[in-house]
């Protein structure tokens, strides 16, 4: 299956903008298939094949700087709405639902079984059923490090230089400088000394 762009469509404006959409829209669904049938490829390269997979990634993504490690398998949505940094590390079995902007600074470490996700969904079950649903983008800022089993919701930034601690759910914005654990994750440690 070839790669479906639906960015110059309305929908893909609306699903940007932050309101209500149609989630099941026929372009959306399009561009969905196309992007997995691209990570299927990606998921089963050899290990070897390091440019192969480098280049097929690099093409998915929104823009990639130098040096990205990602180990397989990866899992997103559109790919187009990620926004990678330089010398980033994501270990096994990210998950990146990207309906809305998803920036990653430079210096992040990603622990396996992450999920940052900015697709969101009405509490109501009529609306849900419609397939409504809306998208809050993720900032993750520079030399963070993100423990194994982490989720990041949507709407959520964090701060350069902190730590999100292996299982924590991520609900709110974490300052610079950071250690946060739990769930819902909160402050246990300040790491950059007080001025």
């Amino acid at each position: 299956m070839s790669r479906v762009d639906s960015r110059d469509l309305p929908i893909w404006a609306e699903m940007m903008s932050g309101k209500p959409y149609d989630a099941a829209h026929p372009a959306l669904i399009r561009s969905l298939e196309a992007t997995r049938e691209a990570l299927y490829e990606y998921n089963v390269m050899k290990p070897s094949q390091t440019r192969e997979r480098d280049a097929l990634l690099r093409s998915l993504l929104g823009s990639c700087g130098s040096n990205l490690h990602v180990n397989q398998p990866i899992h997103f949505d559109y790919g187009c709405n990620i926004h990678v940094g330089d010398n980033v590390y994501v270990n096994f079995n990210l998950t990146v639902l990207d309906e809305g902007r998803v920036e990653i600074g430079s210096n992040v470490f990603i622990g396996p079984n992450v999920s940052i996700l900015t697709a969101c969904h009405p509490l109501e079950a009529d609306e849900r059923d419609r397939g409504v649903q809306w998208a809050e983008g993720v900032a993750i800022g520079d030399s963070v490090w993100i423990g194994a089993g982490a989720t990041i919701l949507p709407g959520v930034t964090i701060g350069s230089r902190s730590v999100v601690g292996a299982g924590a759910v991520v609900t709110r914005d974490v300052p610079p400088g950071v250690v946060v654990a739990g769930n819902p994750a909160r402050i246990i440690r300040h790491i950059d000394r007080e001025p």
